[in-house]
């Protein structure tokens, strides 16, 4: 880490694609706020690693950050990238991730695939709300992290400054566990009193390393520059000591005991590796015609010195297909092949393109697999079970994929011609079908309502459907009985923008969007009475049915109940059931503004019948009059969806969330204190009244809210806004 011996040989990385052996793998993802520099930082590793030439640019004249029109096209990351490189022999998987909050589908499957994460922060930016909580999950399961300050070149930039504030937002109970291993040096000042950074000093070796060349240069500090050193080099010292698996080893420290650098850098590396132990480095892209950005050799050195190889990534939960749990051994070359889809994309040329990662086994192409696919139904995914057969295996490099001959357990690879696997698949052997239990999606809770826009769109809605959720298990497709609507379910509004793209460019399907709507129901407020008569003469057989009924309200979910109490015959035993049929048809029509009818007891006490004109259409349309004239006469309820919303909150916005949630008629049902800092607000509100929640809390807490919703019933709406809907069914009748 800046004080080993470089033997790296650069232009190497692009010919080491696949590897042999798990222990040579390193799979690292890269988290951090839209405009922190990721893909940035992605370039200027993959420059240093030489993947790419000076002008940043591989074989075909791309960069490695060519993958999608709609990223150039919206100026940011929307889907998860994978750069490979090789740095000592140690092949790096570089999985770069989107930073808008609509993606985070996309950063959860980066973190599924990664043994280890760079967190890049901005020097200008700061640490925002979603990076606090995606460390939060990191943590929870153990993830060996790393930060990377990027942006030291804006104006206000403060690496010292940036450094407490990451140990302030990450290092939690021990502030210790976040410090630097290295310090920028600045050069001249500039005439507006900026001066850049040129260089690093490692404060373990107390070397200087230079890049203001354009290439890394060591040497020796000045003995002015060393006592600005010092003290961080103690307090790092001491923090790596505290990591120590050598119980004596502080205190001999403290008594005195110069400890050496070999000793310190083992222990760093252990403690990053086991996430006790989160280095800050700093880091900037080359400058034109450089062959190494600052800090990037540092960085290299880091993920292949103290990030984990993929044995120490636990296993995730392996069963069979019909459940039963399967014990494997952590990333077992010659053990039994099991390999998840952590994303599936579409090339216009390869077709459909999956990139797995392989966690136990080797897969090779042209191979027999068994693809799983359960967990996912509520997506819009349905359980499946199918045999298929590999297609080529490659890695990507900008927009070409270049082939590869195996993919070792711990590697990653992406595999074409599965025509039936998605994102979130498992593969194994066809003689061996195995299961892996699914990594948690966000729930999509915008919706977006479509329609083609034409017969030929019409013609292929379906199918382009069908593959956008089949690529995104963040989207939910529903086709709605009640309203008859086609809706994608998304993560906010530029998800939804994207989505739309995608139909377009990719599958060729041009879709309106149209106005969302929230299944209502209808419900009679009292007890009412109707008279069906449908009596006609017209040459041939006439037409005779007369019933009348009456109704009743019911509780909330009692549905449409019919009760028979004719007596004397008035309506044959035979057309006693057309008359329900007729009931039950107009109910699901609606009464008053053409929602169905729900939670009433219709009771059938009387009628006539004539001996040769009545019939069973007759006494359906009769029973269709009889409920009709009921409500005339009836005060109609509108009911309305009622959800039960929970919002997880930092204490900082309760307030301001609780106020907008009554503000929506919402009732708040309580709150509960979760963990440091967070609250859980319980709220039941109408679903009209949170048709863009989505959007609004975002930019209400700043991005720090999550929230959950469910259905809780249908109840009366209010008078004033029942009328409003009523009067807008009647426009559009």
């Amino acid at each position: 880490m800046g004080d080993k011996a470089q033997t790296h040989h650069p232009g190497a990385a692009g010919r080491a694609l696949a590897a042999d052996r798990p222990a040579s793998v390193r799979n690292v993802v890269l988290v951090g706020h839209s405009g922190s520099g990721k893909t940035t930082l992605v370039e200027a590793l993959a420059l240093t690693a030489g993947a790419v030439n000076r002008a940043g640019r591989v074989e075909d004249g791309g960069t490695v950050s060519d993958y999608d029109d709609i990223e150039h096209r919206q100026q940011r990351s929307v889907q998860l990238s994978l750069v490979p490189v090789a740095w000592d022999g140690i092949k790096i998987n570089l999985l770069d991730t989107p930073g808008y909050a609509d993606f985070v589908g996309e950063l959860r499957a980066g973190l599924r695939a990664a043994d280890a994460a760079l967190f890049v922060v901005s020097a200008s930016d700061g640490v925002d709300g979603t990076t606090r909580m995606v460390w939060e999950e990191c943590a929870a399961v153990g993830m060996p992290r790393a930060i990377v300050v990027t942006h030291l070149e804006a104006a206000r930039a403060d690496f010292e400054e940036m450094t407490r504030i990451c140990a302030e937002a990450f290092g939690g109970d021990d502030p210790d566990a976040v410090l630097p291993l290295y310090l920028p040096l600045r050069g001249p000042e500039s005439p507006d009193g900026h001066a850049c950074v040129t260089g690093l000093v490692g404060l373990l070796s107390k070397k200087l390393f230079d890049y203001a060349s354009g290439e890394r240069k060591e040497s020796e500090p000045g003995e002015d520059q060393l006592p600005g050193i010092e003290e961080a080099r103690d307090r790092l010292i001491e923090g790596i000591i505290s990591e120590s698996e050598d119980e004596t080893l502080m205190d001999r420290y403290l008594g005195g005991e110069q400890v050496d650098t070999k000793t310190l850098i083992e222990d760093l590396e252990r403690a990053v590796a086991r996430g006790s132990f989160f280095p800050v480095l700093a880091a900037a892209p080359a400058a034109e015609g450089a062959r190494q950005g600052l800090g990037t050799v540092e960085l290299l050195q880091l993920i292949t010195g103290g990030f984990p190889t993929p044995f120490e990534h636990p296993l995730p939960v392996v069963t069979t297909v019909d459940g039963e749990p399967r014990e494997l051994k952590p990333c077992d070359t010659d053990g039994p092949l099991v390999a998840e889809v952590v994303k599936t994309s579409s090339d216009p040329y390869v077709g459909r393109i999956s990139l797995v990662r392989v966690f136990s086994g080797t897969l090779r192409p042209d191979q027999p697999v068994h693809v799983s696919g359960h967990g996912l139904a509520d997506r819009g995914h349905e359980d499946h079970d199918v045999d298929e057969k590999t297609g080529a295996l490659s890695m990507p490099f900008g927009r070409q994929q270049r082939p590869v001959t195996h993919a070792v357990a711990g590697d990653l690879v992406c595999v074409a011609r599965l025509g039936r696997a998605e994102t979130g698949d498992t593969l194994s052997a066809k003689d061996d079908p195995l299961l892996m239990e699914p990594w948690q999606m966000p729930d999509p809770l915008l919706p977006l309502a479509i329609q083609a826009h034409s017969k030929a769109d019409e013609d292929k809605l379906s199918q382009g459907l069908a593959r956008l959720v089949a690529e995104d298990p963040t989207m939910r497709l529903e086709h709605n009985q009640d309203t008859h609507q086609i809706v994608l379910w998304c993560l906010g509004e530029a998800h939804a923008d994207v989505a739309l793209e995608r139909l377009r460019s990719r599958y060729g399907v041009q879709v309106d969007v149209v106005p969302h709507r929230v299944s209502l129901r209808e419900t009679f407020a009292d007890r009412a009475a109707g008279r069906g008569r449908h009596v006609k003469q017209s040459g041939g057989h006439g037409q005779f049915a007369i019933c009348e009924i009456e109704v009743e309200p019911l509780p909330g979910g009692s549905g449409i109940e019919f009760v028979d109490k004719v007596v004397g015959g008035a309506v044959p035993r035979q057309f006693v059931p057309s008359v329900e049929k007729g009931v039950r048809a107009q109910a699901a029509k609606g009464v008053a503004a053409g929602y169905p009818l729900v939670d009433v007891r219709v009771t059938l006490v009387d009628g006539k019948a004539h001996s040769v004109d009545s019939s069973d259409a007759a006494f359906q349309t009769a029973g269709a009059l009889a409920l009709r004239e009921a409500a005339v006469e009836a005060r109609i309820h509108l009911l309305e969806p009622v959800a039960e919303v929970t919002v997880l909150v930092g204490d900082d916005y309760v307030g301001a969330v609780m106020s907008d949630l009554s503000g929506r008629r919402g009732r708040l049902l309580g709150t509960e204190q979760v963990g440091s800092g967070r609250t859980l607000i319980r709220a039941e509100v109408p679903e009209f009244e949170i048709g863009r929640y989505a959007v609004d809390l975002r930019s209400l807490s700043h991005g720090t809210a999550r929230f959950d919703r469910s259905y809780a019933r249908h109840e009366p709406m209010p008078p004033q806004i029942a009328e409003r809907i009523r009067e807008q069914a009647g426009d559009d009748g």
